[in-house]
């Protein structure tokens, strides 16, 4: 064989957003793009905001010597000093350039993450739903992914948390707001997380939290997203500025470690080596001068408001079943039958694409991604109302 068993068997259950998308391209080319309503992608369609390209305007315009050359694997520091002081006031934290790690995206520290924390056969839990690339993530490192159901508001169960624990357990990914149901998990939520995580060290080594927040700029009605890095120490914050300046093809985030962490010193030099041994070696350097001029800096959220006060209506009135999300830019919508891939096959028949929820470790539920334009909501919506009468009638 030409490749390696682990990589066939991971191609043919590979992310169901892929795989609709690609179904997406399709259609598009059969119907036209007009005609064909496609939720499938978490891919922002907004523009970056105007101050991303002043910055890069001005970036070209004052040249520095040696700005493009080789860096520290953490990145420059000036730029870690500078988010930095952002992560210190928004977690309400201390904490300085010296703990954070620049990344190539949230996916690349995941991975750093991972390959530093990581041995061979030991277990991350990962709360369902959860974005569908974890568990290949997990894998690379030769970790072991444990699913733990979260409560029917997608809330977190810390009773299933601890009734997963074992000698082996390594760490917990919390995505807060999540993707795919958009839900916030609530201050209470995460002190007992901790209050737990930090009375259960079966064998003496520390639980980690990877707290993977590429959504936290994106909330609704005055809604806030609670510092874990503050709430615990062995956390580690993911964070990239794919969605909150609509940067995702640039592949720029960070690592934020609190600075109490287990064996800090350890831990930092272990997350630097792992951004150079994994190919990574260090974030892109002029997208790490750019975001250093944007940290107070977003997407018009109220933009995204509207398309979920939209869609939401419209997906009410029609009949659909969910939980409205309070972040991030998805409808996590139950299916009318336990057989989600089935209903998602039958809304194709309508030109809407959208994704099963067994790809977020969810059967019985689809995701709408709604970082699509309102023409494109507004046009979708009575189809959906056909596409769930039609179903319920065959």
């Amino acid at each position: 064989m030409s490749i390696s068993i682990s990589i066939r068997d991971s191609i043919e259950k590979s992310s169901w957003i892929r795989k609709m998308f690609e179904e997406g391209a399709k259609l598009k080319e059969q119907f036209g793009s007009d005609n064909v309503y496609d939720f499938s992608l978490g891919n922002p369609d907004l523009e970056p905001p105007e101050e991303f390209f002043k910055a890069v305007a001005g970036i070209e315009k004052n040249r520095k010597s040696g700005a493009h050359g080789y860096m520290p694997n953490a990145g420059f520091l000036d730029v870690r000093e500078a988010i930095g002081r952002t992560v210190a006031r928004d977690f309400n934290i201390e904490i300085d350039g010296s703990s954070l790690v620049m990344t190539c995206g949230a996916a690349g520290g995941m991975n750093v993450i991972l390959k530093t924390i990581l041995e061979p056969g030991e277990e991350i839990i990962v709360i369902k739903p959860y974005f569908a690339e974890y568990g290949f993530y997990i894998s690379n490192h030769q970790g072991v992914m444990i699913t733990v159901d979260s409560n029917e508001d997608f809330s977190i169960n810390i009773d299933n948390i601890e009734k997963a624990i074992t000698e082996k357990t390594r760490g917990i990914i919390v995505n807060s707001p999540n993707n795919p149901s958009g839900k916030i998990y609530s201050s209470e939520d995460i002190k007992a997380l901790s209050a737990l995580l930090e009375k259960k060290y079966p064998g003496g080594r520390p639980i980690f939290i990877l707290s993977d927040e590429p959504y936290r700029e994106i909330v609704y009605d005055g809604k806030e997203v609670p510092s874990i890095l503050s709430a615990y120490k062995n956390t580690f914050v993911i964070n990239s500025y794919s969605k909150s300046l609509s940067l995702p093809g640039e592949r720029i985030g960070y690592i934020a470690v609190n600075p109490e962490i287990e064996s800090y010193s350890l831990v930092m030099a272990g997350l630097n080596l792992c951004n150079r041994i994994l190919g990574f070696v260090n974030a892109p350097a002029l997208m790490q001068r750019v975001v250093a001029d944007l940290c107070d800096v977003t997407v018009d959220v109220d933009l995204y408001k509207s398309r979920r006060d939209l869609l939401a209506q419209g997906l009410k009135k029609s009949g659909y079943d969910f939980n409205e999300p309070e972040g991030a830019f998805y409808i996590f919508c139950k299916s009318p039958v336990m057989d989600d891939v089935a209903f998602i096959r039958h809304l194709q028949k309508y030109n809407i694409l959208a994704v099963p929820g067994s790809g977020f470790g969810a059967p019985g539920y689809f995701r709408i991604a709604y970082c699509v334009s309102e023409s494109v909501i507004k046009k979708a919506i009575p189809e959906f109302e056909k596409a769930l009468k039609t179903f319920i009638a065959e």
